[in-house]
């Protein structure tokens, strides 16, 4: 592999920033970083003999998940019943 310089890595780091944007690096080096902390703390927790690892980080807020709206099923009109075919009220038989 060849020995990269300080211009190298400037021109590296440049192409990089265009290709993915300014606002997508932040938030891919915060995934990077959690990444990390998380794969520490299981090596951590399989060297030291610990089987379960840390839960949350303090740094890190919890994702408190949004309260559902209740879906209110719509009420439905039942069908008129059909008068029965022998009685109509208009038909006189006599």
């Amino acid at each position: 592999m060849p020995n990269l310089g300080g211009a190298e890595w400037l021109i590296l780091i440049a192409i990089i920033a265009l290709l993915f944007g300014a606002k997508r690096l932040p938030d891919a080096a915060r995934g990077l970083g959690r990444s990390m902390r998380i794969f520490k703390a299981e090596t951590k927790g399989l060297v030291g003999g610990e089987e379960s690892a840390p839960t949350t980080d303090a740094s890190t807020p919890a994702v408190t998940a949004a309260p559902a709206v209740p879906v209110v099923p719509a009420q439905v009109e039942a069908p008129a019943e059909p008068a029965p075919v022998g009685e109509s009220k208009g038909s006189s038989d006599s």
